[in-house]
């Protein structure tokens, strides 16, 4: 038996919209040309006839206008590698929020941090193959950071770009999209399926539910299932890509290192990045030990890198937290651990912040704003943004946690006023599903750790020292939980015994 629910789906989408990457790859990869010798473009797009350009751009011109179904080819390619990043992006934060990432499962966490990782390497060196205006801009933004990188920063620009910017790029890009990212993605990938396989897929909570009763449907069920998902998956993705262009590189003209291409924008997931290069105030530049030290790009590329690195390892550092190695089996909602959720939004929130401020300069001149101010809010929203996001989401979920604690005990108000035996007036109560009245009782218990000491305890008590007892702990009675104001909430029936009025 396997959970059936809408959110296991997306990791399945992931894979699939990987198998559609790959097939369409491999059909490009039969007219495109990997070679930065010039030529001069003869095709039939006559805006750049007669222009210098180098091979790889006019395969990809040739592509986009001689080749039969090739336009639409590209263009399944681009979007259905959108799809994969955009469902892997949603399938961890689901991952995250419910907890799922916990022992056993940590294993298959890495691994996923390991695929966002490779599939966005993809898409990069995948963004830069067309040698285009919009990829050039790209690598010289690429060689900027490069060369910011203390000492070994030069070195690192020369072998990249084959002894200097411009040089050859595809000569490292491309064996990298188109055989040695593909093969790593694919392994990872079979990976993260073996071990969610041999681990078992974890569910909500409810009653009755645990490792050895899942509560689904059989896997011939699921199988029938994945197959539809797969065929509407690239369905949709074909329908997208025949209907809405995306990346049209004629329009930009073939790349030169003294041009940039206006309005130039990274690819979607890639944004954070730019948006955090722009960010950083004019002027962090200083010379020490004979060489300028860039602040300006070593700061937001280390800062981006720290927040990486802790999304990666964020399982451990829960687990040091509270101090808990159990396996888990049941999902949480997350509204029961307020802290895991705040630190969630926040999260995203400095995403978002830096995803936004890479289109700084597009707001500006849309909203007739200055590109300077733009930029000020968004550094404020940067530092404060994250903070703010993770008060009022652990209010927001500890107001959650005590809505569900009231209406277990006291059920919900039905709007129906009945007289009493004493003359008086009282509004009746309902009590709810059974099954809804479980989960909102029983969860797992999230305090403060007691046996930490120092820095240690003092994050434990910041983050968990506010928080809402469960009625039923997880791992506590199995008949009746507490009472409380003359009631009890019971845990195998699940309906609880309180009066009508």
């Amino acid at each position: 038996m396997f959970p059936d629910h809408w959110t296991v789906w997306l990791g399945q989408i992931v894979v699939y919209a990987f198998v559609l990457t790959m097939l369409s790859g491999f059909y490009l990869v039969w007219y495109y040309e990997p070679s930065m010798e010039r030529t001069t473009y003869q095709g039939p797009y006559i805006a750049l006839a007669g222009t210098d350009m180098s091979r790889a751009y006019a395969s990809m011109l040739n592509l986009s206008f001689s080749v039969r179904a090739g336009l639409l080819v590209r263009q399944i390619h681009h979007w259905a590698s959108l799809v994969m990043i955009a469902a892997l992006l949603l399938h961890m934060l689901r991952i995250f929020f419910t907890g799922a990432f916990r022992a056993p499962r940590t294993t298959n966490w890495l691994i996923l941090s390991g695929i966002l990782a490779a599939a966005m390497a993809a898409g990069f060196t995948g963004a830069v193959l067309p040698d285009d205006l919009l990829s050039g801009t790209s690598l010289a933004i690429m060689d900027g950071t490069l060369k910011a990188i203390p000492f070994v920063g030069p070195n690192l620009s020369s072998l990249v770009f084959d002894g200097g910017y411009p040089g050859d790029p595809l000569r490292l890009f491309y064996p990298l999209h188109v055989i040695l990212l593909p093969l790593a993605l694919a392994g990872l990938l079979a990976l993260h399926g073996f071990f969610a396989l041999r681990n078992r897929p974890a569910q909500f909570a409810g009653p009755g539910r645990s490792e050895d009763n899942v509560v689904g449907l059989p896997f011939k069920v699921i199988a029938v299932k994945s197959v539809g998902l797969c065929f509407l998956v690239a369905g949709l993705v074909t329908v997208v890509a025949g209907t809405v262009q995306i990346n049209p590189v004629w329009k930009y003209g073939p790349f030169n290192p003294g041009d940039a291409s206006a309005g130039a924008a990274p690819l979607w997931y890639l944004g954070f990045l730019d948006g955090g290069l722009r960010l950083i105030p004019p002027g962090w530049e200083f010379v020490w030990l004979g060489r300028t030290w860039t602040l300006a790009v070593l700061v937001p590329v280390g800062i981006v890198t720290l927040f990486l690195t802790v999304f990666a390892l964020y399982p451990f550092l829960e687990r040091w937290l509270t101090g808990d190695r159990r396996d888990h089996h049941i999902l949480e909602r997350p509204r029961n651990n307020p802290a895991r959720t705040a630190i969630g939004v926040a999260g995203m929130t400095f995403y978002g912040v830096l995803w936004a401020a890479a289109s700084a300069d597009t707001m500006a001149t849309h909203f007739h704003l200055s590109v300077e101010s733009v930029l000020h809010v968004f550094q404020v929203l940067a530092v404060l943004g994250p903070v703010a996001a993770f008060d009022v989401t652990r209010r927001i979920c500890l107001g959650l946690q005590r809505r569900d604690r009231e209406i277990v005990l006291h059920g919900v108000e039905s709007g129906v006023i009945v007289a009493t035996e004493d003359g008086g007036f009282a509004e009746v109560h309902r009590t709810g599903d059974p099954g809804r009245q479980w989960v909102r009782a029983n969860y797992e218990e999230h305090a403060p750790l007691e046996s930490a000491r120092g820095p240690k305890a003092a994050l434990s008590r910041a983050l968990y020292g506010n928080h809402v007892d469960p009625l039923v702990p997880i791992g506590g009675p199995a008949e009746d939980g507490p009472a409380e104001d003359g009631q009890r909430v019971s845990v195998s029936g699940g309906e609880p015994s309180s009066p009508s009025v």
